[in-house]
């Protein structure tokens, strides 16, 4: 099965595939000009919304209206959460402003999106301008300038966590020195108004070899390893032969591009092709006869080694006849460890995902504080079609019973956990189960057949509609309680502001109730084998079904 080019001694040399995908293209971009003083100009102090943002940029404010008076200041928020360009805004500033300070960049997604925006506050409306962010980001927020055109792109830190500090310790921040240059921090963003930036060269080089240096079997494990390009358990080594058996799954040209994808937004977008997902479907142990499941996870564009910091996994709903031809479970034990083609399948997602994005690497391309062990094969399953009392999933999202469909969620952070459904209270035990899925997601109710029945028996729920309707009445807090959450703080409320709805219409007095979730968001899945009628609430969201029949 090796592909022997060469031996040395005892050791024989043998050849396998590079598994990583092709850079972004990056564009450079021109900073604006630099300002000759700061006395007597304006700047604005731009909130990003994100956990306290603004309370750090309230300090920078006072810095400036103590140490340099006749800087007139400003502080606005984004119309929106972190993740959305405000070219509204942007116009202001240039308008009416002289230089601009963004910030916070304090989270995995935000950083980058701190950055991004400042580089085109600064490079677009040609507005100096410096981004603010802590330290822990640090090689985040550097690769996103370097991929977003503008490598040296004004970037000041101050200390790692900027939520929940006091006004004095945000204070001993402004005052204090940016922990990855030992700077005064103020001086560094006087600087970055005030001086110009060094022209940086940028990387066009998108080409990765098709190959990997021969070498010895053991040292070739070894480099795997060393690379980041596994989830770090034992691999299988993708020989040319390997990769041809993979590759003759499939009707596809090996180097026809598959698609698309990134750690997180604003990173750029790393492109791949046929062969480079047979490369890592090998390397996770899996049969070729999976490979269509494999590369219609990879054509979703979305990556199970997505960088955010609250540790999110994917999950992997495989329907229709795929199902029983590669011999996935849905029965017994179908969550667990014990199926082949759900094992390798999901373990291969995770796989591609992090080397055909350019990388996932704690600190620098993954950021989850605590990461998640669902990770390791992203919680992938076959549903119990076969004893579901209603249409499976994939006919939920508009394909035909006899079309073979991968749905991927995202989330994963919550779970809770029950054994069937009480004749007296089970409504009230079914709310209690909601309140502690994550506001920021959306319920997916994970059913034994057997508790899928009671459901039927005890609330009548004959369509899956009916129960996901029950499930979104079910589900309400009052008001304040919601818009207290950090979460929705963080990612509802900026736009409920600006009007999106139905958010919008859920900014109500504080002690009238109103639903946690969407309806829209809220999903049931049929799993598991009736040995119990145990069943759980899985906080995660839908994002998108793709069709296996479509990568035969």
């Amino acid at each position: 099965m090796l592909d022997i080019v060469s031996k040395t001694g005892s050791q024989t040399k043998i050849t396998v595939l590079n598994p990583v995908g092709y850079p972004p293209k990056v564009a450079k971009k021109s900073a604006a000009g630099r300002l000759d003083t700061l006395d007597g100009k304006t700047i604005y102090l731009v909130d990003c919304r994100f956990d306290d943002s603004i309370e750090l940029l309230k300090q920078v404010q006072a810095w400036f209206a103590q140490h340099m008076p006749s800087v007139k200041t400003r502080i606005v928020s984004l119309n929106n959460y972190y993740g959305h360009d405000d070219p509204k805004l942007w116009e202001e500033i240039k308008a009416n402003a002289d230089a601009a300070i963004l910030g916070v960049g304090h989270c995995s997604t935000c950083a980058p999106a701190v950055a991004t925006h400042a580089i085109t506050v600064d490079t677009k409306y040609g507005v100096p301008t410096v981004a603010l962010h802590t330290d822990i980001f640090e090689r985040v927020v550097r690769s996103t300038a370097r991929v977003q055109g503008l490598a040296s792109a004004a970037c000041v830190f101050v200390p790692q966590p900027v939520m929940g500090k006091s006004a004095a310790e945000l204070r001993a921040y402004v005052d204090g020195k940016d922990p990855t240059t030992g700077k005064p921090v103020m001086q560094e963003v006087i600087e970055g108004l005030t001086k110009g930036l060094a022209d940086v060269a940028t990387v066009a080089d998108r080409s990765t070899s098709r190959f990997v240096e021969p070498d010895t079997e053991e040292n070739l494990h070894q480099l795997f390893l060393d690379n980041h390009w596994t989830d770090t358990l034992p691999i299988v080594l993708p020989t040319e032969e390997r990769v041809a058996a993979m590759l003759a799954q499939t009707s596809h040209a090996p180097d026809e591009i598959v698609g698309r994808m990134q750690a997180t937004a604003n990173r750029g977008q790393w492109e791949y092709t046929v062969e480079k997902v047979a490369v890592n479907a090998v390397m996770a142990g899996a049969k070729p006869e999976y490979f269509p499941v494999i590369l219609a996870l990879a054509a979703s564009g979305l990556s199970a080694r997505s960088s955010t910091s609250s540790s999110a996994s994917s999950m992997v709903v495989v329907n229709g006849p795929i199902r029983k031809e590669i011999g996935m479970n849905w029965g017994i034990g179908a969550m667990g460890p014990y199926n082949h083609a759900n094992a390798t399948i999901g373990r291969a997602y995770g796989i591609l995902s992090q080397n055909l994005q350019g990388g996932s690497v704690p600190g620098e391309t993954y950021m989850g504080s605590t990461g998640n062990n669902y990770t390791y094969n992203n919680l992938t399953f076959a549903e119990n079609e076969e004893r579901s009392p209603w249409e499976p999933l994939h006919v939920q999202k508009g394909f035909k019973p006899t079309d073979s469909v991968v749905s991927i969620f995202w989330g994963c952070r919550s779970t809770t956990f029950n054994l069937g459904l009480r004749e007296k209270y089970w409504r009230e035990h079914v709310r209690d189960m909601l309140y502690g899925t994550d506001a920021n997601t959306a319920p997916c109710l994970l059913l034994d057949p057997i508790t899928a029945r009671q459901f039927i028996d005890r609330g009548g729920f004959d369509t899956k509609a009916k129960l996901i309707r029950w499930i979104h009445e079910t589900a309400k807090i009052p008001a304040g309680r919601y818009w207290d959450l950090q979460l929705v703080q963080n990612y509802i409320y900026p736009r409920a502001t600006y009007g999106e709805e139905p958010f919008a219409s859920n900014l109500k007095p504080d002690d009238e109730l109103i639903p946690i979730f969407q309806e829209k968001d809220i999903n049931v899945v049929v799993v598991g084998g009736e040995a119990n009628g145990y069943w759980q609430i899985m906080g995660t969201h839908y994002r998108k079904s793709v069709s296996v029949d479509a990568w035969r």
